[in-house]
């Protein structure tokens, strides 16, 4: 059985070969790069939601050189200390899927990542082969109510009801947010005044804190090629003055600080039934 639900009618789904059914009829087929659309006509705001392809690029560019490996082996950790045996994890906003594969790699667990980016669950979906992948918004989960274990959300939108109504109460959320040091070496080079991320412990209904846990990391990025691929995953790429884009096109490498904070709670209290639509 899948862990994901039909978006039309929350019946579960059945996969078949290369077609998810529910039982209601309701068809779905497998992309021929692995992933499942789940994302109904109502809930799309473009042609193309996600991350572009470029970015997807730039995105797998850089983290297939491992500079944040120390983040993935936290979450690794931190899902396997506090996920239970065997846990159904869910990513959300997944990517490409560089942390999916981190986490597939766990003792028995079952994994599915969702995300809006047709480009980035190409890739994802050629890293984990046992995984699931669908597109879908991390606002409108195709997954039953309290059907998961763990849900991880590395910078993507924050979507509390939903976490709340898939995860099973004591469920394990992680949420990665940057820290107020992250990347200050690459702002300082595209803005004249940069400043530091904000740092916040805040209290979400329905969830209680495990933990937060620090990690930072320093490397070089050695070219052009590099420090580009990594410029281009984030933010910046669309919102940096021209003049601070070429003062970082004319370095020959940087050496940057990679800052997060891994947010560990608990699902706890009462849930109100709901529906996946």
């Amino acid at each position: 059985m899948s862990l994901f639900r039909c978006p039309i009618c929350g019946a579960p789904l059945t996969r078949e070969g290369r077609t998810y059914t529910c039982p209601n009829r309701h068809c779905y087929d497998v992309a021929r790069e692995g992933y499942v659309h789940l994302l109904p006509a109502n809930q799309k705001h473009s042609a193309n939601p996600g991350d572009d392809k470029a970015m997807i690029a730039a995105r797998t560019a850089f983290l297939d050189g491992d500079y944040y490996a120390p983040l993935r082996e936290t979450l690794c950790r931190v899902v396997s200390a506090h996920g239970g045996q065997s846990p159904k994890i869910l990513d959300v906003g997944c990517g490409e899927g560089y942390y999916t594969q981190g986490l597939a790699q766990l003792p028995g667990v079952e994994i599915a990542g969702v995300d809006l980016s047709k480009a980035g669950l190409k890739k994802a979906a050629r890293r984990v082969n046992e995984g699931e992948f669908a597109v879908a918004s991390v606002y409108h989960l195709p997954v039953a109510d309290e059907a998961v274990d763990v849900v991880v959300d590395c910078f993507a939108p924050l979507a509390l009801e939903e976490y709340r109504r898939v995860l099973r109460k004591g469920g394990l959320f992680v949420y990665v947010v940057p820290a107020p040091q992250h990347l200050m070496e690459m702002k300082a080079v595209l803005y004249d005044t940069p400043y530091p991320n904000p740092e916040e412990r805040v209290e979400y209904e329905g969830f209680s804190y495990v933990d937060i846990l620090p990690v930072t990391t320093t490397f070089t990025l050695p070219d052009q090629a590099s420090i580009q691929a990594l410029f281009g995953m984030t933010p910046y790429a669309w919102k940096t003055p021209r003049a601070g884009v070429e003062r970082l096109e004319q370095l020959e490498q940087l050496t940057v600080t990679a800052d997060f904070r891994v947010h560990v709670f608990r699902r706890e209290g009462c849930k109100k039934p709901s529906s996946v639509l």
